[in-house]
């Protein structure tokens, strides 16, 4: 078995990066100036990197086998989900050092067909080699999807806001609107450098993929999610779990949901049609900081 691939680069902690995603959020209420704390995820906007036009497939994800990532055969790259250990703030406009390595592939058996499994080892550091965040991400490889038929265009109506002001259910639930269109997606899509034509290009999306209608990003999923637990007044967490668990299509109905219970748990659901279950589309989990003690440093 080969060594993991590595890349380690320098960036900067984008303030332009910031206020446009907080723009997109709607999170008008952040002091998001130099020095200021980077809220959990808003990384893979301010940290994004372009890949070069010609190391991109006819997907517009980078071509199998450029970059750190493997060599992988099956023609469909989906994002799995992960975990994130928090170990001190990223400030907005500093510089830090991102270290990403990834794995070598695992094949499974999927209940669709072959799946390939690679994860992805981020680790970011400040100038002094001090630890921020480590991040792992899980990317699933699978076969073509099978052709649906040929659906007619039916373009998602314009938002006013990505994430709805809350309401309470009787259960105790706080639930938000999530409310996404061609516009948020293609804004998602440029803050964190993703030119996966399944979330832009609606042609390829429905006749080539076979998807109803644009696909929304796991990550954005998971951004709002946790989004909706800083505004219920919820800590900055020590760890940070999240997963993807069903596609959700631009425009469709969805609702981001925090439920009490022993711990922060949060999804994105499609409301249920009478005798029905509601749908799943993402889960996020959250646990408190853990107390403060020496934080690990980069070895030189």
């Amino acid at each position: 078995m080969s060594a993991p691939r590595e890349s380690i680069v320098e960036r900067v902690v984008d303030p332009v990066a910031v206020a446009g995603l907080a723009g997109l959020l709607g999170a008008t209420d952040l002091d998001l100036r130099a020095g200021a704390a980077l809220p959990p995820l808003w990384h893979w906007a301010t940290l994004a990197r372009w890949p070069a036009p010609h190391t991109l497939g006819p997907d517009g994800h980078p071509l199998r086998g450029t970059g750190i990532m493997p060599d992988v055969a099956l023609p469909r790259r989906m994002f799995g989900g992960g975990s994130l250990t928090f170990h001190a703030p990223i400030p907005v406009g500093d510089e830090v050092t991102v270290t990403s390595r990834a794995s070598e592939p695992r094949e499974r058996d999927g209940r669709t067909g072959p799946l390939v499994l690679v994860d992805l080892t981020v680790q970011v550091h400040d100038r002094a080699g001090t630890l921020l965040l480590e991040e792992i991400q899980n990317i699933v490889y699978t076969s073509a999807r099978t052709q649906s038929a040929t659906v007619e265009p039916s373009p998602a109506p314009l938002a006013e806001q990505l994430i709805g002001p809350p309401r309470t259910t009787e259960a105790g639930e706080t639930r938000r609107d999530l409310r996404t269109d061609p516009v948020h997606l293609a804004r998602f899509s440029a803050l964190t450098a993703n030119s996966h034509r399944i979330h832009i290009d609606w042609p390829y999306a429905t006749g080539v993929e076979g998807y109803p209608g644009l696909v929304v990003h796991g990550p954005l999923m998971a951004v709002a999610l946790a989004e909706t637990a800083r505004r219920a007044g919820a800590p900055t967490p020590g760890t940070l779990r999240h997963r993807g668990l069903a596609p959700l299509f631009c425009g469709e109905r969805a609702e981001l949901v925090a439920r009490q219970g022993t711990g922060p748990v949060l999804e994105v659901v499609s409301p249920a049609a009478e005798g029905e279950e509601p749908r799943v589309h993402a889960r996020l989990e959250l646990d408190p900081a853990p107390s403060t003690g020496a934080r690990p440093h980069r070895p030189s």
